[in-house]
């Protein structure tokens, strides 16, 4: 393509003498004359001092954007907002986060369209980060590039965010004491990054990274690596390769690449927002994906990954033996992934998985097929009149298929997490929360306190 021909959405707002107030304005930030010339490039930063998840991402912000200069385009950094689920979970607050979702795509949008870019680098790091970028780079369908924050290095003891929330359970049945939950407390989290296990964060990176959406092991780097600044260095000349190649969103957001991502979900045990976030962004794509998809691909894919929560290793032992690139080589090999599926490398999954090597021999945190941690996916879709379109429940294989107990109702998060801290909930009750859906809620907080104040 011509240079012209990359900047069809710039050119029209920088180009020809009408626009000479346009090129002014921007001259204050930073254009000089040679710099009209070249495809404009947004990069979405989430930055925020909110959450260690995205406290260093101006830092990944900036160096995309240099790399975007270095390979022959204009980056252009702006910021959307984030939360922090970890501040927020158990409190009012926590209404706000399925929101700031859309929130966040909104805002990509806006820009993007407003500003005349031509692509952009979304930089993401907690939660609702991941899908509220994808979500805006499916409407937006412009050459785009998700770049993943990272995750977070161990705290003490391989502690992470979810052994504070346990640790709280612990104090309240008097197992530990007020200095043990401070000391817990004040070593769990270390610096930046996203929470450490296969939480919603990691499970979104993998997911987008698997519907090729990043590139190869985005999402299995620390926040504070050589590796984490490498991946923004590399996207800022991905971008402008999809731009020059006119390969768009839409050529890669298929059934297939869905396929694939949910398929990734499951071998990794990720987390249930999987679903909740894979079909929103599939609906904003325009592609048909419902809960029996999840169904029928759980029904023949194993879940691999001996990862926390659910597991015994965090993130960071994960990217230790390679992260999640020799998994999608053996998903590939046995005919668990779609190879044929674009992604923003320019090449297919196929093509990037080629010349990966497989874990080594005496590695503990992925199994292989023979010996699973379970032979089928731990999303499961049920059905009942609690639940009559459908609900997902994250099965272990450990819980047997019957369970029978007495009902406890109650009608907020507050009230229920108080009947498990002082007693009243006991081992063999069903424990039902009411009114905390997304209209009830209104927002739908997760229920992260509740249930690590009965695991603890």
């Amino acid at each position: 393509m011509s240079q012209n021909e990359l900047r069809s959405h710039s050119s029209i707002v920088v180009d020809g003498a009408d626009r000479a107030p346009n090129r002014s304005m921007l001259r204050a930030v930073g254009f000089k004359s040679e710099d009209f010339k070249k495809p404009q490039i947004g990069v979405a930063s989430t930055w925020s001092m909110v959450t260690p998840c995205n406290m260093h991402i101006n830092v990944l912000a900036d160096e995309t954007a240099q790399a975007i200069e270095n390979a022959g385009g204009k980056g252009v950094v702006f910021n959307t907002i984030s939360v922090s689920d970890g501040i927020s979970m158990g409190t009012p607050g926590m209404r706000y986060s399925l929101v700031s979702r859309e929130v966040i795509a909104d805002s990509i949008e806006t820009v993007v369209g407003a500003q005349g870019f031509d692509g952009f680098v979304a930089i993401g790091g907690c939660d609702k980060n991941m899908p509220g970028c994808v979500m805006a780079i499916a409407r937006l369908n412009r050459p785009a590039v998700f770049v993943y924050g990272g995750t977070i290095k161990p705290g003490k003891n391989r502690r992470d965010i979810v052994s504070v929330f346990e640790a709280v359970g612990a104090h309240a049945k008097g197992s530990i004491s007020d200095e043990q939950l401070l000391e817990v407390e004040s070593t769990a989290i270390p610096g930046p990054g996203s929470c450490g296990g296969m939480y919603t964060a990691n499970t979104m990176a993998s997911a987008i990274e698997a519907l090729g959406l990043s590139l190869p092991n985005s999402s299995a780097q620390e926040a504070v690596s050589e590796s984490k600044h490498h991946d923004c260095q590399r996207a800022g000349v991905a971008v402008l390769n999809l731009l020059e190649k006119g390969i768009r969103p839409s050529d890669i957001l298929t059934k297939k690449a869905f396929e694939n991502a949910i398929t990734v979900t499951i071998a990794l045990g990720g987390s249930t927002n999987a679903v909740l976030h894979l079909l929103a962004i599939a609906h904003t794509a325009g592609i048909d994906i419902t809960l029996e998809d999840f169904t029928q691909l759980g029904e023949k894919v194993p879940v691999l990954a001996d990862v926390k929560p659910s597991g015994k290793f965090l993130m960071s032992e994960l990217i230790e033996i390679g992260g999640i690139q020799p998994l999608m080589k053996m998903l590939l090999d046995n005919g668990f992934l779609h190879g044929d599926c674009m992604t923003v490398t320019g090449d297919t999954l196929a093509e990037n998985l080629k010349d990966v090597k497989p874990y080594p021999a005496n590695q503990e945190i992925v199994r292989s097929f023979e010996n699973p941690i379970k032979p089928n996916s731990h999303l499961v879709v049920l059905y009942g009149n609690l639940a009559p379109e459908g609900a997902i429940a994250k099965i272990s294989g450990k819980e047997g298929l019957r369970f029978e107990g007495k009902a406890r109702v109650y009608p907020s998060e507050e009230s229920a997490l108080k009947a498990i801290l002082d007693g009243t909930v006991v081992k063999g009750d069903v424990l039902v929360i009411r009114y905390e859906g997304p209209v009830g809620g209104p927002g739908m907080r997760e229920m992260l306190s509740p249930t690590s104040a009965i695991m603890g």
